[in-house]
C-alpha cells in the first residue's frame, strides 16, 4: 500500500473516533499494575467482561503484593466470568509474585521484562507501556487489528507479531500508540468479522476488501 493511502487510513480513523476528551483505554485502570493484570484477563474475552471483573478482584487484592499472596481457588471465582479463569489465575498470581521478588512490586517498563512475565506476550506488553507509561515500542494486535489490517491491505500477514512488523513500518512512531484503538474501533464499530457494513466505511476507496469483493 502507497504511504498517502496509510495516512489516509489514519486520518479518516482519527475523525471517526477521537473526539475531544476520547478515553484511549477501554479497560478501566487505575494505575500499571491494574492496567497489567487487567490485560492478561482480557484474553478470549471482552473488555465489558473485565471492567466487571475488576471491582471486585482489587477490592480483595487492591496491591502486587497482595494479589501474589492469593489463594488461587478464591482468585478463580472472582475472575471465572473472564473464560479460562483456571490459567488467568495462574498467571495473575505468578506475575504477582515476580514482581514483588525482582520488580520491588512495580511493573517493568519494557518489552523484554514484561514479555518473561507470566500470561503475558507482546499485545500485553504494549497495551501496559502505551497506556501505563505512555510509551510506544510497538502496536498492539489483537483480532481486530489484525482483520482491519488485512482487510485494507496494510499487511499480507495474519501472524500477530509479522501484522505488528508491517504497521510499525508503514507508521512513524508517535502514531504507533493510537493505532491500536483507531482499528479496534473500527473493527467494531463497521468492519466487523462476520458482515463488514462497507456501504458506509469511509475507507472502502481505498479498501482491499472492498475492492476484492464489490456490494
Amino acid at each position: 500500500m502507497h504511504t498517502k493511502d496509510a495516512c489516509k487510513i489514519y486520518s479518516v480513523l482519527e475523525k471517526l473516533y477521537v473526539k475531544k476528551g476520547t478515553n484511549f483505554n477501554f479497560l478501566e485502570f487505575e494505575n500499571p499494575f491494574q492496567i497489567l493484570v487487567m490485560t492478561i484477563l482480557s484474553a478470549q474475552t471482552t473488555d465489558k467482561t473485565v471492567n466487571r471483573v475488576k471491582q471486585k478482584l482489587f477490592e480483595k487484592y487492591p496491591d502486587c503484593k497482595s494479589l501474589s499472596k492469593a489463594n488461587i481457588t478464591e482468585v478463580e471465582e472472582l475472575i471465572r466470568s473472564t473464560g479460562f479463569y483456571h490459567s488467568k489465575a495462574k498467571n495473575i498470581v505468578s506475575a504477582s509474585e515476580i514482581l514483588c521478588r525482582e520488580y520491588d512490586c512495580k511493573v517493568p517498563k519494557t518489552i523484554e521484562e514484561l514479555v518473561n512475565l507470566p500470561g503475558v506476550g507482546r499485545k500485553t506488553a504494549n497495551i501496559v507501556l502505551n497506556h501505563a507509561y505512555n510509551i510506544n515500542e510497538g502496536i498492539a494486535v489483537d483480532t481486530h487489528v489484525k482483520r482491519v489490517s488485512f482487510r485494507l491491505g496494510l499487511t499480507e500477514n495474519t501472524d500477530p507479531v509479522k501484522v505488528e512488523k508491517d504497521l510499525k513500518s508503514i507508521y512513524p512512531k508517535q502514531a504507533w500508540g493510537k493505532i491500536n484503538f483507531l482499528f479496534i474501533s473500527h473493527g467494531r464499530a463497521v468492519c466487523d468479522a462476520k458482515k463488514p457494513a462497507c456501504e458506509k466505511c469511509g475507507l472502502k476507496d481505498i479498501c482491499r476488501y472492498y475492492r476484492e469483493n464489490p456490494l
